[in-house]
């Protein structure tokens, strides 16, 4: 069909139609418009991406049905649904719904209109559904959904029931549905629509004179209004009443009024009529027909584009020759032709043309016809495919062949093909432009699509080692090979990891003659929201054949720079047919294009086209201006067929090789030695090496598809990348022209993970990517201050890392000062128990010729507590900013002033079991006690303690040291013990003489005085023993001040331990009773017992 043929397909009232048709119609996404029932099966746009539906959802039928009820105060009522996607949305909405209102479901039974085996199940709950106390029942469906149950249980009546309804069911048909012609009440629910004005006048208008090819009216005016003879059935209208029409007939048989489904149909049309109108409009704004005639919109459109864009190749090469033929200074004696050819991609007659152009003539092989003219070489592209095949045959004939299409590395075989010379310099730089552009982009997660070919395998080699070399990472690859068409399962089977991938750009790397097979078989399968990043072979006007170029988010597509050639232009303005009146293919771009032929006539007139047409009248999308990349390359390969020809002839000149004053034509073979050692500068200044090893690195524009408004198709330049730039600033890239999705202006992302910020680091996953990761905190102490970093960085030991974990700050110091509450509260409570020290030894030198300070020894008195006096005093020390002198002088006075102390309270002991010995026969206790030895313990202890220190102090003394770890912020200074062997030598040897104390005293502690003091030392020793035993568990699990902080309060608690237990009761009995205080009152107190117990 050239002039007529189907635009859209109306399907319907049946779900069950539309479905089938619609997997068909959805592959060549051929419109699909449905007006029957909304069907959620029919809603998934990936089964159907070409299916409109005509009807709404019900999405407010549930709050309907449920305000019905509502109304009517029905709270209990059964269901009747069906077991499809309808059925179950249906179900679970209502009863959402009635739970919201506190209605509730008797029963509910879904039938399945797939299997006979549901009417068992029907009939097993039908005294259920009949006797139920719900007089209420909600059916829906449709008929494709319950026809078969409906049509075996015609007979069993549903009765009693008010049944609520949707609009699918026809109660007309109660022959058929059992259960409509019994029930009590039936209330539907159908959508509303305005009446559509002329439709029942047109209605009442029809009649089968008006539409005699409608034979289905024919037949239903045979069949109501009796329109034939009784002798034959041959219908004659002019039998039946002149004014008979359909609303003669009764309104269950034909209703005039339109209904749901054909006011949908109504619709429908005029859908497809408004896109048809925007459709044309828009084709005549872009400019894309210009046939009078009025052709409908088709592919073929875009096969012109594709055409036209195609004839820029031929005025470029006509261009580079006339240039080249008025140049006096190259070919000065020659005159370059051209000759195009078609080819055929057909068995061997792909070589017929090739051997016309080498021969005269295909049949006679080997054979010349052409004797003054003949070509010297061959120009072909853009198609690899096209320069293979014959590239097999002119290598055997070594006959010069220039390709202009992209760089094809199954073509750089030299020993396949000896005489082949591709213009486009291979790709040596692209994948490090593609890497610098997701780099800038900050896209680390992306995809692959390229062909499995020569071309494809490098690509993809060298796109996966650039990316690891900067640590991005490919989410998918898809290798397609263009030689089997079960490639396109594969295709098909990855559509979902394509499509619904985390990573937004795909990058595709390939020629159409590489993919076209595939893409051409899966033109309506979308690749949506994509940002797709690749090489210059894509042509975006051919929408209608590439199936993802025209659903791409944003193309970004590297080309080859070069130079514009200056004249070019103005050439490509100046070309019509009058000018080249043997280019029959420029006349019929001009009679498609201009409408140069009368109303009557196809032929051409030109007198009848506009003077001044010119191709720069035509849209950029359908031909350009500007010289494409293939157009350079074979401008490239004129000149250079030029040069070689011309040092040729000039070869030949010199060592005139040539006496023929015919002046013979050169062979083609010869060219090659002059071809491979030639390097020239091209008219646009650029250098063009033959030499694969020599050739520069290509440049690269980096282009923008501008759609907007839609159909524009404007590739604007955005960017540029050089490999010959410092590192750095390779890429350079306008990115504020960069048209993204519509109505977006922030740049997609394309990451499997979100970035690390400070702070954290990257976690690998399992089995994943590098680029997927988790984001760990840093360790404690440890920052991370930049993004994505791979490890955290320890903090140097004088800084700490903030809460962020992103920065190192400087330590405070810290030490148990004055200044602090805790240092505050240890000094005060030294300087207390000084304080209350000194006054107990006043109190003692004021009564010290009272018997309970003489009985107890008061020199020892005196030493004990000058001796606690020193200890209180000593643990200031152990406060303020530590230095080397404080630090030694800590431990020292520490150790001896308590080995003072205690030994003091060793003596005493000793002296009270001395004073009790000495009354016993033998002069040696009392010897002991009147010589004053138990003072001599003193000394000899102290010196003890004396030379433990020194040996201390010589060795291993104490020095200032730091904590950094153990509180948070601050670096800890304090005393190191030096040797920690030696400070609990010390401490040992205090804790035995404290524990020889505790022994004696302990026994002594019964013996009988009134001023025996054994029972007071020997708890002030149990006191003392318990807060140093105590000491050493609390002391090790202390860190920094804490530690110092324990250390002092054992000094302070172990001191005041053996001032409080010694001397209180002593000074009670002076302050509170004196009468105990004198030999007399402890005398006159005997004496009064002794009496009484004479009395008695």
């Amino acid at each position: 069909m050239r002039d007529r043929r189907s635009i859209a397909v109306l399907t319907g009232p049946s779900g069950i139609t539309s479905d089938q048709i619609g997997t068909l119609l959805g592959l060549y996404r051929f419109p699909q418009f449905t007006f029957g029932p909304f069907d959620h099966a029919l809603s998934d746009h990936n089964k159907f991406p070409a299916l409109y539906q005509m009807a709404p959802q019900d999405t407010s039928i549930t709050m309907a049905m449920v305000s019905l009820l509502l109304h009517f105060s029905w709270n209990w009522v059964g269901l009747l649904t069906s077991q499809d996607e309808n059925g179950s949305w249906f179900l679970a909405e209502l009863k959402e719904e009635m739970a919201k209102n506190r209605l509730c479901l008797a029963y509910e039974v879904v039938i399945s209109s797939q299997s006979m085996s549901h009417i068992f199940k029907v009939m097993a709950v039908y005294n259920e559904i009949n006797k139920a106390s719900a007089s209420v029942l909600i059916i829906y469906g449709d008929k494709d959904s319950l026809i078969v149950i409906i049509m075996s249980l015609e007979r069993i009546l549903i009765q009693g029931k008010v049944c609520v309804m949707n609009s699918e069911w026809d109660f007309t048909m109660k022959t058929r549905y059992f259960m409509l012609g019994s029930l009590h009440v039936p209330l539907i629910f159908i959508h509303h629509h305005e009446d559509v004005s002329g439709f029942i006048d047109f209605v009442k208008a029809i009649n089968p004179s008006k539409y005699p090819e409608d034979f289905f009216l024919a037949w239903l005016w045979f069949l109501t209004f009796n329109c034939s003879h009784a002798e034959s059935d041959c219908v004659t209208w002019d039998n039946c009443a002149q004014d008979a029409s359909l609303d003669w007939l009764p309104g269950h048989i034909f209703d005039m009024t339109m209904s749901g489904h054909s006011y949908n149909i109504y619709n429908s049309v005029y859908a497809v009529a408004q896109a048809l109108h925007e459709m044309l409009l828009h084709q005549t704004e872009i400019q894309m027909m210009g046939n009078s005639k009025g052709a409908l919109p088709s592919p073929a459109q875009c096969s012109l584009c594709r055409i036209f864009k195609n004839y820029q190749f031929v005025l470029a090469l006509v261009f580079a020759i006339e240039e080249i033929n008025k140049n006096p200074y190259l070919l000065y004696n020659l005159t370059l032709g051209v000759d195009i050819y078609d080819v055929e991609f057909r068995a061997w007659t792909i070589f017929k043309n090739p051997f016309i152009w080498l021969f005269g003539e295909y049949k006679i092989p080997n054979y010349s016809c052409m004797r003054d003219r003949r070509s010297i070489a061959v120009l072909t592209g853009p198609s690899g495919i096209t320069s293979d095949q014959i590239g097999t045959l002119l290598g055997l004939y070594r006959f010069p062949q220039f390709t202009f299409g992209p760089f094809d590395h199954a073509l750089s075989d030299h020993n396949k093909f000896p005489a082949l010379y591709q213009m486009v310099p291979q790709d040596t730089s692209i994948t490090t432009a593609m890497v610098s552009l997701l780099l800038h982009f900050s896209w680390s997660w992306v995809g692959l699509l390229t062909s499995q070919d020569e071309n494809g395998s490098w690509f993809l080699a060298e796109l996966k080692e650039e990316m690891a070399k900067n640590r991005l990472c490919l989410a998918y690859e898809v290798v397609i090979s263009s030689q089997s068409m079960s490639h396109i399962f594969k295709v098909m089977a990855v559509y979902n990891e394509i499509n619904k991938a985390s990573a937004s750009v795909l990058i595709i790397y390939g020629d159409k003659d590489s993919l076209i097979f595939i893409i051409m078989s899966l033109e309506r399968i979308l690749i949506q929201g994509k940002v797709c990043v690749m090489n210059s072979e894509w042509d975006f006007t051919m929408k209608t054949r590439y199936f993802m170029l025209g659903s791409l988010h944003v193309p970004l597509i590297f080309i080859h720079h070069h130079e514009d050639v200056s004249g070019f232009i103005d050439f490509v303005k100046a070309v019509n047919p009058s000018k080249y009146p043997e280019d029959f293919f420029l006349a019929w771009l001009w009679f498609l294009t201009f409408n140069c032929s009368h109303a009557e006539s196809d032929c051409v007139t030109w007198d009848n086209c506009a003077h001044e047409a010119s191709l720069k009248w035509l849209p950029g999308h359908i031909f350009d201006m500007t010289m494409s990349g293939h157009s350079y390359n074979i401008y490239n390969a004129v000149y250079a067929v030029a040069q070689a020809l011309h040092e040729m002839l000039l070869h030949q000149t010199e060592v005139h090789m040539m006496g023929n004053s015919k002046g013979a034509l050169p062979s083609p073979a010869q060219l090659h030695l002059f071809l491979n050692n030639n390097q020239f500068y091209n008219p646009a200044e650029n250098h063009i090496i033959w030499d694969e090893k020599r050739k520069l690195e290509p440049e690269y524009d980096i282009l923008n598809i501008w759609n907007f408004p839609e159909g524009l198709e404007l590739a604007v330049k955005i960017g540029k990348f050089s490999p010959y730039a410092l590192h750095g600033n390779q890429l350079s890239l306008s990115e504020d022209m960069v048209e993204w999705a519509i109505g977006t202006t922030e740049t997609p992302y394309s990451i499997c993970s979100e970035s690390c910020g400070p702070g954290f680091r990257k976690s690998p996953q399992e089995e994943k990517a590098t680029c997927c990761f988790d984001c760990t905190p840093c360790p404690e102490n440890e920052i991370a201050n930049g993004t994505d970093m791979e490890h955290c960085v320890k903090c140097p030991d004088h800084q700490y890392a903030n809460t962020q974990r992103n920065q190192c700050l400087l330590k405070t110091a810290s030490f148990l000062a004055f200044e602090d509450p805790l240092g505050i509260a240890l000094a005060c409570m030294a300087l207390c128990f000084s304080i209350l020290t000194v006054v107990v030894l006043g109190v003692f030198v004021k009564h010290k010729d009272s018997a309970i300070v003489k009985a107890n020894n008061r020199t020892l008195s005196y030493i004990l507590l000058i001796s606690l006096i020193f200890c209180f005093l000593c643990s200031l020390l152990f406060l303020g900013h530590p230095n080397p002198v404080t630090c030694i002088l800590q431990q020292m006075t520490f150790g001896i002033l308590f080995t003072v102390a205690v030994s003091t309270v060793l003596a005493k002991t000793v002296t009270v079991v001395l004073a009790f010995k000495a009354t016993s026969p033998g002069r040696m206790m009392r010897w002991l006690l009147v010589s004053g030895a138990p003072n001599f313990i003193i000394p000899i202890c102290t010196l003890i303690q004396v030379m433990l220190c020194a040996l201390w102090m010589g060795t291993s003394p104490p020095f200032i040291d730091t904590d950094a770890h153990t509180e948070h912020g601050h670096i800890i200074i304090l005393c190191n013990k030096g040797s920690l062997t030696a400070f609990y030598c010390v401490l040992g040897y205090l804790s035995s003489l404290a524990l020889a104390s505790f022994t004696v005293a302990f026994l002594a502690r019964n013996l009988p005085d009134t001023f025996n003091e054994a029972k007071f030392l020997t708890f002030s020793m149990l006191v003392f023993c318990s807060v140093w035993l105590t000491f050493l568990p609390v002391y090790h699990s202390a860190k920094g001040k804490v530690m110092v902080a324990v250390e002092v309060f054992s000094i302070l608690a172990s001191g005041a331990g053996l001032l409080g237990c010694i001397f209180a009761p002593k000074c009670y009995i002076i302050f509170l009773m004196p009468n105990k205080n004198s030999l007399h009152g402890f005398r006159d107190k005997r004496h009064c017992r002794r009496n009484m117990h004479a009395y008695d």
